[in-house]
């Protein structure tokens, strides 16, 4: 299993593979090996499966929205159901108490073209 997830994640870097990670998010995010955390009909959250902190979560939109720089009026039930689902994830592993982050990687910095 963890070197499906490593070859997965080395795959979903190309840029060729922008497309299917679209559609498998979109349509098939079951098969992605991942610890799911959180699951709606619009985002999946996950453990990182190669954490660069103790408690390192990934939330990714279902559907493609390329970086937060294309994000529009129209994605605010998105935005107001992915900040719900932080807020419990900071529930959850008591964040609160003890700090965190939210990074949105985006340009060079962004791992998955999704």
């Amino acid at each position: 299993m963890r070197h499906i997830r490593r070859t997965l994640f080395r795959l979903a870097r190309s840029p060729l593979a922008g497309l299917f990670i679209n559609w498998v998010f979109a349509h098939m995010s079951f098969i992605i090996p991942v610890q799911r955390l959180r699951e709606t009909e619009t985002l999946l959250a996950f453990h990182h499966p190669q954490p660069s902190y103790p408690v390192h979560i990934v939330l990714v939109p279902k559907r493609a929205i390329k970086s937060m720089m294309t994000v529009q009026a129209a994605d605010a039930d998105f935005l107001v159901e992915l900040f719900q689902v932080v807020q419990s994830l900071v529930a959850e592993f008591n964040l609160e108490q003890t700090g965190y982050s939210l990074i949105t990687n985006g340009g060079s910095y962004q791992d998955v073209p999704h």
